[in-house]
């Protein structure tokens, strides 16, 4: 047997047992998570080291979605993620395309210097950001977190598309011109439509920060609990000597639950949308 042969021999012997344990790595702490949310608290205590439970219930989902207040939660945090994805796209586009077509002074430079912002910890804009929305009365608003979490992805996102917009042919885009598009016409009906990869992933990537984030929403609407999104509500739950185990968990699982769905509805397009524009050619 030749080495080449070998080798190849090995790697059809350890892909899929390296791929299953990096699966079960992976998803075995949202699977034990999903488990204990189901059990009852009784049978947790009785027999804490079960792995799965002899019988399943509902009630935690029933107690976290109602009497701890995760619809409302939920609902706070599906207005703010989704305002944040339309309104980063709304500007980023333009943003990206003006970077990676337009001839100005400074245009290699200017999409390195939107990525500056993440020089700086979250916690040196904290400070700032609260003084300036006390003073414009948007503390405690959902307006101001959707303002906070705008300036946060957009720097990322035009980096992203401006890369993707690269790799569209110009030739398209002469042609449209030529049958009578105007600018914005050619961004609407060519360009858009050949980057709905891009948009994906950096939409997704947007969906993400706005769900997930949770010190500026703790630091703009502690005081107002009707409007905390579902990091924040989680926050309390794990802060709380008085809620279960099992519910804690249901709260993950419905914190996790809408990234892992959308996450896995948009996969292949996601992957696409990463990867364009990293090599040209």
């Amino acid at each position: 047997m030749t080495r080449d042969r070998f080798e190849r021999a090995l790697l059809r012997v350890l892909r899929p047992v390296v791929i299953a344990l990096l699966f079960l790595a992976t998803a075995f702490p949202f699977l034990y998570m999903v488990t204990l949310s189901v059990r009852d608290i009784q049978e947790l205590i009785m027999d804490p080291g079960s792995l799965w439970p002899r019988a399943f219930t509902l009630d935690t989902y029933v107690d976290v979605l109602t009497r701890q207040g995760f619809l409302t939660f939920m609902r706070n945090s599906a207005v703010v993620a989704v305002s944040t994805v339309a309104i980063t796209l709304l500007v980023s586009i333009p943003g990206a395309y003006a970077v990676a077509r337009l001839r100005f002074f400074g245009r290699r430079q200017v999409h390195f210097l939107f990525l500056a912002v993440y020089l700086f910890p979250a916690i040196v804009l904290a400070i700032p950001l609260f003084v300036l929305f006390t003073m414009m009365g948007l503390r405690g608003s959902l307006v101001g977190l959707v303002l906070v979490y705008i300036a946060q992805t957009v720097p990322v996102t035009v980096y992203m598309l401006r890369n993707y917009f690269e790799t569209v042919p110009r030739s398209v885009e002469e042609a449209a011109a030529i049958d009578g598009c105007s600018r914005l016409a050619t961004i609407w009906r060519v360009v858009l439509p050949l980057s709905r990869p891009a948009l994906l992933a950096t939409g997704l990537y947007a969906f993400m920060i706005a769900w997930n984030e949770f010190l500026f929403a703790l630091l703009f609407l502690v005081e107002k609990r009707e409007s905390w999104t579902v990091s924040l509500g989680l926050s309390q739950l794990a802060g709380s000597i008085e809620v279960p185990t099992t519910v804690l968990m249901a709260g993950s699982v419905v914190l996790t639950l809408p990234i892992v769905i959308v996450f896995f509805v948009g996969e292949r397009l996601l992957t696409e949308g990463l990867t364009a524009g990293a090599e040209k050619g």
